[in-house]
């Protein structure tokens, strides 16, 4: 028996789908701006809409399989630690509460199954296998890929404790977090989650496996600047791929020292207009800002801190939180219909 919970006040079922009609025949209208409004506030509304549905093979598969192997047998399968760990990244909880709020959903669900304590859950998330998602980044095309890293902060003093009190800091310090954003699609299709002392071209090739389809245009900033980048790219996707390195802003005599930037800058000397980039920004710069403006909704969403204490469970952590954007991206993005 399927169940479901969910939250009442859902203004209308689906807002984000558009048909327009006008004097009683099928045409192609022009779309309001109150409407696009009502569209907006619509789908912000549905990635806070809280909607619990667990299908009979969901619950058939919530126990594991018995392995063959030696030790010990496992009690959950991966899908059910993984639904517990999709909840603590999606509400910012501790794994004590994480066990509490599922406790509660399924009493109000009417299930009778057994719940992973805070202690399996800690345990499982090390190297837990996700299942996998169908990406939209395959029937959307080629790729245009947009790449950036930021810092997450692991709780704790960390390094300012160590300099400052010349004290052992408890936890770790930082950890870099590498994001791939499709322009086509708006979601995440690749990401790795790395110590901080790991450098953008060293994470780039480990982002390239993870995309399974052609890539058309890299965007990225001038931390990839170099031989290394183009050369890589060049045998992964071949000749046809645009790439767009966006160089840092230095002074005159820093790029003078500098025999690459001087080489690149000429050619972008040549494509540059008569009357200069408007705001000073090279070609394609609003499109390597979405994927600052995705590190910005990271850190506004799943937060700008990791709770796992060791790295294993923090790359399972980003994992999840890459898989929680993506939903969310997903409800969030308008579909619309031309009606002939």
């Amino acid at each position: 028996m399927s169940g479901c919970f969910q939250s009442p006040d859902r203004d209308f079922d689906d807002a984000a789908h558009v048909q327009c009609r006008s004097a009683g025949q099928d045409c192609q209208a022009e779309i309001s701006s109150d409407e696009l409004a009502g569209i907006y506030n619509e789908s912000l509304r549905q990635r806070g809409d809280l909607t619990i549905w667990v299908k009979d093979e969901a619950l058939s598969l919530w126990t594991a399989r018995r392995r063959t192997s030696r030790g010990g047998q496992p009690k959950y399968s991966d899908l059910a630690i993984t639904l517990c760990l999709t909840l603590r990244v999606v509400y910012g909880l501790a794994l004590r509460q994480t066990q509490g709020l599922m406790r509660s959903v399924a009493a109000l669900m009417g299930f009778d199954i057994a719940l992973p304590d805070f202690s399996t859950q800690s345990r499982r998330s090390k190297g837990l296998a996700l299942p996998s998602t169908k990406s939209r980044a395959i029937t959307s095309g080629p790729v245009h890929l947009v790449v950036d890293s930021t810092g997450l902060k692991v709780l704790g003093e960390g390094e300012w404790l160590e300099n400052k009190h010349k004290t052992k800091a408890k936890r770790k310090r930082w950890r870099k977090l590498h994001l791939g954003l499709n322009l086509v699609s708006g979601e995440i299709v690749c990401s790795d989650l790395t110590a901080d002392d790991v450098g953008d071209p060293t994470a780039l090739p480990g982002l390239l496996d993870q995309i399974g389809g052609p890539v058309e245009k890299f965007i990225a900033d001038g931390a990839y600047d170099g031989t290394p980048t183009r050369d890589l790219l060049a045998t992964r996707f071949g000749e046809i791929v645009e790439v767009i390195i966006h160089l840092p802003r230095l002074p005159l005599p820093a790029l003078n020292r500098c025999w690459f930037h001087l080489s690149a800058i000429a050619i972008l000397q040549k494509s540059r207009p008569k009357g200069g980039w408007h705001g000073r920004n090279p070609p394609c710069y609003n499109k390597r800002s979405r994927a600052e403006t995705q590190m910005g909704r990271w850190k506004a969403v799943i937060g700008p801190k990791l709770k796992a204490r060791h790295f294993d469970n923090e790359k399972t952590e980003a994992k999840i939180g890459v898989r929680v954007l993506n939903r969310m991206t997903e409800l969030g993005r308008p579909k619309f219909e031309r009606l002939a």
